[in-house]
C-alpha cells in the first residue's frame, strides 16, 4: 500500500503550499539571464525559459514534500497499487530494470530468442503489426527514430479501423513472407481483432493454409489469444500492471526488434533505466522530471496555458507528438481528484505538435501572435545521424532561434526604426511596426539529446513518463486509468449491434437516432 494514501491529501487549492506556490509563480517571471539547467540519464534538460525565481523554486519544492512525493516515487517504483481505482500497480519501470523479475526476464529472453531465430533463418520479409492506441504508438515512434539502425524487414502497422488501414499495409506483399504481429491487452480490443481476422482472411485468400503459424500475439491474456488458434510458442505475455501507454518496454517492443533489430529495443530499455534511477535517487531540486512537472503545473494551473506544443527538431521523431498527447492526455485528462471530488484547478493541457521546422510553417504564427499561446517543449539532437553538417546546422538554428523569438519578442521601437531607415514613410512604419511586433515571454524547455540513439530516446520518453506521474500527484489524480475511453468503448459496442439490427440497449440523443437510423437502411 501506498505510505500515504492520496485520497487523505488536503484539497489542493486548499492546500497552504499550493497557494504559496500560485502567488511566487505569479509574481515571478523569465529571467532572460539566468541559466537553469539540469543533467539526467545523458540528457540536458534546459528549463531556462520557463516562469523562476528562488522564491518560486523554494514554493515548488514545499509543494511537492506536502503532496507527499517521496512516499509516492518510492510506491509507484516499488510496485505498490498507486493505481488505485483499478487496484493494481502501475510497474512499467520494472519492464527496464536492469534486474527485472523472473517473470519479466523469461519474456524479455523469448522475444530474444524469437528474433535471433527469425534473423538466422532469414524468415520473414514483412511484418504487419496490428494494434491500436498504446499498442501502436511507442511500435511507431521507437521503430521510425531508430530506422537508421538499419531496417531488416518492412513493418506495416494497422490501428484504425477502416479497412483502408489495412488494404495500405497490404499492398505489395507477399503473403507466404508476411508476419502478422497483435497487441492488445485485454485481448477484446474491437478494432484490433476485426483488423486481425481481415488480416488473416487475407493470408487464407494468398493460399496459406496454416494462417495462425504466421499470427504473433502480444497480450496479457494468453487463453484468448490460443482459444483463437494462435500457437503458444508465438504467444508473448505483459501483465495487467502494465498499462497500455507504458507498454513499449515489454513483449510489445517485438516488431521494433524485427524491423531495427533486438539491440534497439534493448537500448531503448537501457535508456528508460538511467531515467528511472535519476528519478529515483535526485533530489527535488535537481530532479529533471519533477522540475519539468512543477513548469507544466505552473503553466497550466496557475499561468493559463492550456495546451503544450511538442517541437522536435529531428524528423525521426515525427511520431513523438502523438506519443507524448497520448501518454499525457490519456493519463492527466481527470476532472476530479482520487477521493472522488472535483480537483479544482485546471488540470492536464492538450498536447499536440509536429516536427520543426515544418511546425514553423504550420502553425508558429499562432504561438508567436496569437491571444492565447502556449508553453512549448524543444527537442534537439546536437549531433546527427547523417553527413549534411550544414542542414544540422540550419535545423539547430532555428529551433534555438523560434526559442528565442517565443522568450524575447521584438520591439515595436526596433521594428519601426528598421523600417524608416530603409524609407519606409513614418506612417507606414508605424503601422507596420504593430503588425511585426512579437510580445514575447512565452514559457518553453529545451530538451538536448548527444545524439538519437535507441539508449537516448528511451531515456526521453521515461522523462515524460514521470513528468505526467508528477504532475499527477500534484493534483490528486489517478494517472492510470482511463475511464473516459472505457464509457466511449461501451456505447459504440452498443450501437454497433443496433446496426446489425438488434433492439437498442440504451436510449440516444435525436441526433443519434437519427444517423442509426438511417445508416441502418444503408445496409
Amino acid at each position: 500500500m501506498l505510505p500515504l494514501n492520496p485520497i487523505e491529501l488536503a484539497k489542493l487549492p486548499r492546500q497552504p503550499e499550493w497557494q504559496s506556490f500560485c502567488q511566487a509563480v505569479q509574481a515571478a517571471s523569465i529571467c532572460t539571464d539566468e541559466l537553469r539547467l539540469m543533467q539526467a540519464a545523458g540528457l540536458t534538460i534546459d528549463l531556462s525559459a520557463q516562469v523562476s525565481s528562488h522564491e518560486a523554486r523554494a514554493a515548488a519544492t514545499a509543494l511537492l514534500e506536502a503532496r507527499g512525493f517521496d512516499a509516492a516515487r518510492t510506491a509507484l517504483l516499488a510496485g505498490d497499487h498507486v493505481n488505485k481505482t483499478e487496484d493494481r500497480a502501475a510497474w512499467h519501470t520494472m519492464l527496464r530494470a536492469p534486474e527485472p523479475i523472473e517473470a519479466v526476464a523469461r519474456e524479455h529472453q523469448r522475444v530474444r530468442e524469437f528474433v535471433q531465430q527469425a534473423d538466422a533463418q532469414g524468415k520473414w520479409k514483412a511484418v504487419i503489426h496490428i494494434g491500436i492506441g498504446g499498442s501502436d504508438w511507442g511500435v511507431r515512434l521507437a521503430t521510425d527514430a531508430c530506422s537508421g539502425s538499419g531496417a531488416r524487414r518492412a513493418l506495416k502497422f494497422v490501428a484504425n479501423i477502416d479497412g483502408h488501414a489495412l488494404e495500405d499495409a497490404i499492398l505489395g506483399l507477399n503473403a507466404e513472407d508476411t508476419l502478422l504481429v497483435v497487441t492488445s491487452k485485454s485481448f477484446t480490443t474491437t478494432e484490433t481483432l476485426a483488423n486481425l481476422r481481415r488480416a488473416v482472411a487475407w493470408l487464407t485468400q494468398a493460399g496459406v493454409e496454416q494462417p495462425y503459424d504466421q499470427v504473433v500475439a502480444i497480450t496479457a491474456r494468453p487463453d484468448a489469444a490460443r482459444a483463437l488458434g494462435v500457437p503458444s510458442s508465438q504467444i508473448f505475455e505483459f501483465w495487467d500492471w502494465v498499462g497500455g501507454r507504458y507498454s513499449l518496454w515489454s513483449a510489445v517492443g517485438l516488431p521494433v526488434a524485427m524491423a531495427v533489430g533486438i539491440d534497439v529495443i534493448e537500448g531503448i530499455r537501457e535508456g528508460a533505466a538511467a531515467m528511472d534511477e535519476h528519478f529515483a535517487q535526485a533530489p527535488i531540486a535537481e530532479n529533471a522530471p519533477a522540475q519539468l512537472a512543477l513548469a507544466g503545473v505552473a503553466n497550466r494551473s496557475v499561468l493559463g496555458y492550456s495546451s503544450l506544443s511538442i517541437a522536435a527538431y529531428d524528423a525521426r521523431l515525427q511520431f513523438l507528438a502523438p506519443y507524448l498527447q497520448q501518454l499525457d492526455m490519456e493519463s492527466l485528462g481527470k476532472s476530479v481528484d482520487m477521493a472522488g471530488d472535483p480537483v479544482g484547478v485546471p488540470t492536464g493541457p492538450s498536447v499536440w505538435g509536429m516536427p520543426g521546422t515544418d511546425g514553423q510553417h504550420t502553425f508558429f504564427q499562432w504561438l508567436h501572435q496569437g491571444t492565447d499561446g502556449a508553453a512549448v517543449d524543444f527537442i534537439m539532437c546536437r549531433e546527427a545521424d547523417h553527413q549534411w553538417t550544414e542542414e544540422h546546422a540550419m535545423l539547430l538554428a532555428n529551433c534555438l532561434a523560434q526559442r528565442q523569438t517565443l522568450l524575447r519578442g521584438t520591439s515595436l521601437e526596433a521594428d519601426r526604426d528598421a523600417m524608416l531607415a530603409q524609407g519606409v514613410p513614418a506612417d507606414k512604419a508605424e503601422w507596420l511596426a504593430r503588425h511585426r511586433r512579437h510580445e514575447g515571454g512565452r514559457p518553453s524547455t529545451l530538451i538536448v539529446l548527444p545524439r538519437l540513439t535507441p539508449h537516448a530516446l528511451g531515456a526521453l520518453l521515461a522523462l515524460y513518463e514521470h513528468k505526467v506521474f508528477v504532475q499527477a500527484l500534484i493534483w490528486g489524480i489517478n494517472p492510470f486509468d482511463q475511464w473516459g475511453v472505457e464509457a466511449g468503448k461501451k456505447m459504440a459496442s452498443g450501437i454497433l449491434r443496433e446496426l446489425h439490427g438488434q433492439e437498442p440497449d440504451a436510449d440516444h440523443d435525436r441526433s443519434t437516432e437519427h444517423w442509426i437510423s438511417v445508416l441502418t437502411q444503408d445496409r
